[in-house]
């Protein structure tokens, strides 16, 4: 073999002097394997294969249908390979996505895994469908081709044998026109079977140098078609350094290798001139496929970028696959924290093909194992919570059967210690809670409607307890405004008060209301207690006046969650000022900073002990 410079020299000759076949078409290198050349940069840019650059990663399953059809309709199957390489993964990562929610409602749902089935939905029918016509066209049309090309190879194989005779024939005023002729058929007919391209361009060239050599008379001819030729090439040079103002670089890439083409079918140029044509064609060609390659560089880079944000979402969805609670409010605050995370991932990009399949399993396979956890965890609840319901149930049948009772001391007693029971009773599944309880609460306000309606006949002793509740008022009143209230005057007043019997139902709210805020200004006025044990006052007084509420377990567990946040703040604070006196006692002259975080502490112990206090308080009830 010659040396690079001799073998670059050969390609150069061989693609101006059209000896190239159309195989070095973008992306048909077949033919030159054979041949043992090293394709300069110019030619193997031309082959690459132009990486499509449209962003696909926002599309929706709607739109990659609509894309998908649209495709259907193309003829350029380079193209539309271009774009089914690009969309494929993204259209099977939403049905991945797709199926995985759909497992995880499934499995929430308290279904096993086993037998989980999924089916395609429309669009992915419509889908599906679309992309088999699109294989069946392209099948057809390389089929097609490939017919072609062996008629395109006896088309050649005749015009070689009428160049031939016309070679060895002598010469006319004609001849040189003939040959014209055949070069143009030659130009015009299409690719030929790539098995069969290196021996008909050989013979071609071949047939060709000896038509030239032989006809010396015609040199004139000659020349001056060698100088129609290199004002053609001219001008492709020229329409290739207009390239680099086009918007799009596919477009631009697209155009280049059409100019190629042309290049290389225009016949050989004057000798002087070759290698300064080349060089400026080449030159021109090189600036957009330098551009196409920054393009790519960068286009890798946001890839690289993508992937380094996904690997660090996958190690914050791993942490919560490992997490573990057995609370409510905490497994809802880490599913909205995933789902967050799911939303980054989607929103992240693309990421090097090679490493897509491996980085979409561990995210998704860290999202399945936190629903499953989950799941595990609220069927647990499930079963939990039905039991409940199964009491509940109990319940409310024992208060119908009591709710149209004559009885009215023994069914209201008995109504009493049902809904003591109700409230001990854990929470029933959510759907059942609301109409559970209307109905248990209906149950009871009957009982106690017809009874209260039984006692209306009792006016004047209704009147009697309206006016003690009202001398129960005004002393409380009184004691506000003299500033003589104990707590232990008040917790024995509002026993009299709620031992005291029915009053008028119109004076109802008005009374409790009235005693309700001269409890609270009272408490507000009490001087000789701290603010925690007002606080204790507060939730005992409360809890008295919610003995005979049918919404007392709802109410009291509202309060039980004040108290539980409040309990932990004070818990969070103290565990920080505690970590600080830990740094302070490496500190020098750090008492003044160590007494007063001291005294911080000890002051949110002791409201800490006044809430522990009042919880157990609230569960004693």
């Amino acid at each position: 073999m010659g040396s690079e410079n001799e073998k670059e020299a050969i390609l150069r000759m061989t693609v101006e002097e059209g000896v190239l076949d159309e195989s070095l078409r973008m992306g048909d290198i077949g033919s030159i394997a054979g041949v043992g050349l090293h394709l300069p940069d110019d030619i193997s840019h031309e082959i690459d294969d132009y990486h499509h650059q449209d962003d696909y990663s926002t599309f929706s399953k709607k739109d990659f249908v609509e894309l998908i059809k649209e495709l259907s309709k193309e003829s350029d199957f380079k193209k539309i390979d271009a774009v089914l390489k690009e969309i494929k993964p993204l259209f099977n990562d939403i049905r991945i996505k797709e199926k995985e929610v759909a497992l995880n409602l499934f499995l929430s749902d308290g279904g096993a895994e086993e037998n989980f089935e999924y089916a395609n939905d429309e669009l992915d029918n419509s889908y599906d469908a679309t992309l088999r016509l699109i294989r069946d066209k392209r099948f057809s049309f390389y089929k097609k081709i490939e017919n072609q090309k062996g008629d395109n190879l006896k088309l050649k194989i005749e015009l070689l044998e009428k160049l031939r005779s016309l070679t060895d024939s002598e010469d006319t005023e004609h001849s040189f026109h003939k040959f014209k002729e055949i070069q143009i058929q030659w130009k015009q007919i299409g690719a030929v079977p790539n098995t069969d391209v290196k021996s008909l361009w050989a013979n071609y060239s071949a047939l060709v140098d000896r038509f030239y050599d032989n006809r010396s008379i015609y040199f004139e001819l000659k020349e001056l078609d060698r100088k129609r030729n290199l004002e053609a090439k001219l001008d492709l040079c020229q329409r290739a350094e207009q390239l680099t103002s086009l918007k799009s670089l596919n477009d631009a890439v697209r155009e280049l290798n059409e100019l190629h083409n042309e290049f290389r079918h225009i016949g050989p140029v004057p000798r002087d001139e070759k290698d300064a044509i080349w060089q400026r064609f080449k030159a021109a060609s090189d600036v957009v496929y330098e551009k196409r390659d920054a393009h790519l560089i960068s286009l890798q880079q946001e890839l690289t970028k993508n992937l380094e944000l996904k690997t660090k979402i996958i190690e914050e969805v791993t942490i919560l696959a490992n997490f573990q609670t057995d609370r409510i409010k905490e497994w809802n605050q880490k599913t909205q924290e995933l789902l967050e995370l799911q939303k980054k991932w989607e929103n992240s990009g693309g990421v090097p093909r090679n490493k897509a399949k491996e980085i979409n399993r561990k995210f998704w396979s860290a999202f399945k194992t936190f629903f499953a956890k989950k799941s595990v965890f609220f069927k647990k609840l499930d079963e939990e919570r039905g039991k409940n319901l199964q009491l509940k149930m109990e319940i409310v049948g024992k208060a119908h059967e009591l709710k149209d009772s004559q009885e009215w001391d023994k069914a209201a007693n008995h109504l009493k210690d049902l809904q003591q029971h109700w409230r001990e009773i854990g929470p029933v599944p959510e759907k059942y809670r609301e109409k559970i309880f209307i109905d248990f609460k209906g149950a009871c306000d009957h009982f106690f409607e017809q009874r209260r309606l039984q006692f209306e006949k009792h006016d004047h002793e209704q009147e009697e307890n309206l006016s003690k509740k009202l001398l129960f008022c005004e002393e409380l009143e009184k004691m506000i405004l003299e500033k003589t209230g104990t707590s232990e005057a008040l917790l024995d007043l509002q026993k009299r008060f709620n031992e005291t019997g029915f009053v008028p139902k119109k004076s109802i709210i008005a009374i409790k209301e009235r005693f309700n805020s001269a409890v609270e200004k009272l408490v507000e006025s009490l001087g000789n207690i701290s603010q925690d044990e007002r606080e204790r006052l507060l939730l005992e007084l409360q809890l008295g006046s919610l003995k005979n509420d049918p919404e007392a377990d709802r109410k009291i567990y509202q309060k039980e969650q004040t108290i539980r946040k409040r309990m932990t703040k004070v818990e969070n604070d103290i565990a920080v000022w505690r970590n600080n006196l830990e740094f302070f006692g490496r500190s020098k002259n750090a008492d003044k900073f160590k007494d007063e975080f001291n005294d911080k502490i000890k002051s949110s112990t002791e409201h800490l002990n006044q809430l522990k206090i009042q919880l157990k308080i609230l569960k004693s009830v």
